[in-house]
């Protein structure tokens, strides 16, 4: 089931704020299974400024925060997980296969490889036009 979940309800979810919440819109999510979220990459992020001031990159590491905070919302979107904190706990697997740019539109996918005891694992996916430009298993605490 496809459900579109705009910015006024991701912040209902999710706890991160400007300047670091990475993820614009949700454009399907079905509960604790699956995730597709949209970052729209603009030349306007402070990251931009440093990184690098003559070629800006999306920094990888924040691609793949972008992944965990996908994931942190499948899982606190959840009645059983609403209003806790799921942390980034960890990433194995990663990999990176493409720079993302301003004016790119990234799209996050995370899959949820199993909840128990506070903890989860999702499998992420980062594409720029269905090019892999980031993937990695994310662990996470549930607090």
């Amino acid at each position: 089931m496809k459900k579109v979940v705009d910015i006024t309800e991701i912040l209902k979810i999710v706890p991160h704020r400007y300047p670091f919440l990475l993820i614009d819109k949700i454009v399907d999510i079905e509960e604790n299974k699956s995730v597709t979220a949209i970052k729209n990459v603009t030349f306007n992020e402070n990251f931009f400024q440093g990184h690098f001031p003559s070629q800006p990159v999306m920094p990888g590491v924040l691609i793949l925060e972008a992944l965990a905070q996908t994931g942190a919302a499948v899982i606190l979107a959840s009645d059983e997980y609403k209003g806790k904190l799921a942390f980034f706990a960890g990433a194995d697997k990663i990999r990176f296969r493409r720079i993302v740019v301003p004016g790119d539109v990234l799209e996050l996918k995370c899959e949820i490889l199993k909840i128990r005891s506070g903890f989860g694992k999702a499998a992420g996916v980062a594409k720029v036009n269905g090019e892999i430009a980031c993937e990695a298993e994310i662990l996470f605490a549930i607090k």
